[in-house]
């Protein structure tokens, strides 16, 4: 049996170590791929993304360049939305789709305002302000002070300006509700419990759109189960590509 490389799609304001959990679990046994987007981490090129869909052009471009023709792609938050992108870009080289704590509907007018507005802010004062006051939605509060430490470290490093972009960018995204109903690969489709930004109601909603999808809630975790449950999230992502592999 063949094992599918997993694609990882890192989130905002983060970098491709929010997947550190993932790639040690996974890597001994098929190949991972889990890139900085563009304006985010170490990535190349650096400039920042111009409009949403760059993201997925970008990954398409990366994939080419690793002559990785199939993969399981896997994305959380702002992550999910540029897999599902993907997916509408290139589907046919998804064998399965795993969102986690993200939602597909296009933003509202009164959505897009507070989005631009704060682009604007972090320009103005950087992120550290922002990092502070959004830790512990992006985290329970009962998360380890170890986890704790590396998302807010993610978010204080990365670039104003490209955090800023991205927002914009964001804003403008295209919806993918219909998208969903669409897709012909299984599909995993994760949240934490005490998620605020993308509740459980948005993962059932997703759940219910897609032909063939599992759900599955963590307990005891906010917006990033992957590092707040880690153990757990690799054990259900792991019998998800256990199941992809046996297809393909």
């Amino acid at each position: 049996m063949t094992a599918i490389p997993l694609v990882l799609v890192h989130g905002h304001p983060f970098d491709h170590t929010m997947w550190r959990p993932q790639i040690e679990a996974f890597s001994a046994s098929r190949r991972v791929v889990a890139p900085d987007l563009r304006g985010y981490g170490t990535s190349v090129p650096a400039a920042e993304v111009d409009r949403f869909e760059r993201f997925a052009q970008d990954i398409e471009a990366l994939l080419d360049e690793l002559d990785v023709r199939a993969c399981v792609l896997a994305g959380l938050s702002m992550g999910g939305q540029i897999a599902m992108d993907c997916y509408r870009r290139f589907p046919e080289r998804i064998r399965g789709l795993v969102l986690a704590d993200t939602f597909p509907a296009a933003e509202t007018p009164e959505g897009v305002g507070v989005r631009h507005a704060m682009a604007d802010r972090l320009e103005r004062e950087g992120m550290r302000g922002y990092a502070d006051e959004v830790l512990e939605k992006m985290v329970a509060p009962y998360a380890s002070p170890q986890v704790r430490a590396h998302v807010h470290g993610m978010m204080t490093a990365t670039r104003p300006v490209s955090a800023a972009a991205a927002l914009r960018a964001r804003a403008a995204r295209a919806d993918h509700r219909e998208l969903l109903t669409r897709v012909t690969v299984p599909a995993l489709v994760l949240v934490g419990a005490d998620d605020t930004y993308t509740p459980v109601s948005d993962a059932e909603a997703m759940h219910a759109a897609l032909p063939q999808s599992h759900l599955h809630v963590f307990e005891g975790a906010a917006h990033l189960p992957n590092l707040e449950r880690p153990q757990e999230f690799n054990a259900v992502l792991g019998e998800f590509l256990a199941k992809v592999d046996a297809r393909s």
